[in-house]
């Protein structure tokens, strides 16, 4: 078993160790306390996200499942972390990127406060992409397994109406933006982005089957589909990191650790088979993340801690696990 640990997790312990000895000589100790506490702070938020990207990994080949762990970090850390948010604030404020990166290394306070401003879209886009996620889970028709037997059965049933989710989906998004404090405009734009976005990528990832001859295309189509799902999980977390540091870097770096770690603990899912033995951890990750979409949209209109979304996921992951145990047993 420690082998087995030892094995997956290898590069994401020296990799931290390394990143952390850094900050802690070039920057001091307050500032490797922040790295720390942001990496805790990613692993914890994203638990769910790598169950459920373990699911789409399995089905992806072997060289895009390591693929995932090299080029998608790249993607996840300066991509979602760093170059997306820049981008986000470029187009609301109408300026040039390269204007807003100097910005945010010259000027990291004005560059937090611009990205606060676009918060409601951001949160729109994150929060409808990944309530479409959960609603076409428990949608799903072919579905026979539940947990929570209850509901998923009757949700079940509500899957047979022909595009549901879509319908809900709207009708919260234009529900909430008679109510939003944001830029009502904005907030509808991005939702419908990222609604679009989902229905697109999940045709997309659907007509490719990864056992067909066009592997590498099948591959890729799921290796762009799980970075789009890291992004729409991850987008909120970067705008809170600016409530505890402005510095770009610290915050980069220490949820840039945190994305290492749930990308070695996804693909340590895949190898050991985890969804397999504990049945309902899929369930419980899905409960999660429409747990974690509802409270970005009523951020919407009023402010939730980032201490309820991260308990509300690690709460259905961790009644799941045990739930998986007991069944086992």
């Amino acid at each position: 078993m420690l082998k087995t640990l030892y094995t997956h997790f290898f590069w994401s312990i020296i990799i931290s160790l390394t990143a952390f000895t850094i900050v802690g000589v070039k920057a001091g100790l307050s500032a490797l306390v922040l790295v720390f506490i942001l990496s805790v702070l990613e692993v914890t938020l994203s638990f769910d996200n790598a169950v459920v990207n373990a699911k789409i990994l399995e089905r992806m080949p072997v060289i895009w499942q390591k693929r995932f762990l090299t080029w998608g970090i790249l993607l996840s850390v300066f991509g979602t972390r760093f170059v997306l948010p820049i981008l986000i604030v470029s187009a609301a404020v109408w300026a040039s990127p390269i204007y807003i990166t100097q910005l945010a290394f010259n000027d990291p306070t004005a560059y937090g406060h611009l990205l606060e401003d676009v918060h409601g879209s951001i949160t729109a886009f994150g929060g409808i992409f990944l309530l479409m996620v959960s609603l076409k889970y428990f949608f799903n028709k072919a579905k026979e397994l539940h947990w929570i037997e209850v509901i998923e059965k009757h949700l079940v049933k509500w899957g047979r109406i022909e595009a549901i989710e879509i319908a809900l989906a709207l009708i919260l998004l234009t529900t909430l933006s008679f109510f939003t404090h944001s830029d009502q405009a904005s907030v509808l734009i991005a939702g419908v982005i990222g609604l679009v976005l989902f229905i697109v990528m999940e045709g997309v990832a659907g007509s490719l089957s990864v056992e067909s001859t066009d592997i590498a295309k099948g591959g890729l189509t799921l290796f762009i589909y799980l970075n789009i799902l890291d992004s729409a999980f991850s987008l909120d977390g970067v705008v809170g990191a600016f409530a505890l540091t402005n510095d770009l870097i610290i915050i980069v770096t220490g949820l840039g650790i945190g994305a290492y770690f749930v990308r070695s603990l996804t693909l340590y899912f895949v190898k050991q088979k985890t969804l397999s033995h504990l049945i309902y951890l899929e369930h419980g990750a899905h409960w999660a993340i429409l747990g974690l979409a509802i409270a970005m949209l009523a951020n919407l209109v009023v402010h939730i801690p980032e201490v309820v979304t991260g308990l509300i996921g690690l709460c259905f992951v961790g009644l799941a696990y045990y739930s998986s145990l007991k069944h086992g047993k």
